[in-house]
């Protein structure tokens, strides 16, 4: 049994580096969302709505003017209001971003 086990060690090693091989040259991709920050206006107000589902926030602030998304994995969507985007993760809100002015 133990000549059988040597015989077969260097080829379960050789499967192990040829997995490991395949994988690191697999190339990964990610999706950069990019929200411009600098010369955003303090005189906005923006409704604090960190951790509420997508129907409460829709109680609380309306109908969005526009929804994207969603993207990716976990799916985030944005939806967006006249001063300000809310970000969700499925549908909790995440983020609340005021709106770039230049």
């Amino acid at each position: 049994m133990f000549s059988r086990l040597r015989k077969q060690i260097p080829a379960l090693a050789g499967a192990a580096c040829l997995a490991l091989s395949a994988t690191a040259s697999t190339s990964l991709h990610a999706e950069t969302l990019e929200v411009p920050v600098g010369s955003q206006s303090s005189d906005t107000y923006v409704e604090k709505v960190r951790g509420l589902k997508k129907d409460e926030v829709t109680a609380r602030l309306g109908e969005p003017l526009g929804i994207q998304g969603p993207v990716g994995e976990p799916a985030i969507t944005r939806w967006e209001y006249p001063e300000f985007y809310v970000y969700f993760e499925w549908d909790v809100a995440l983020h609340t971003v005021k709106k770039h002015r230049g």
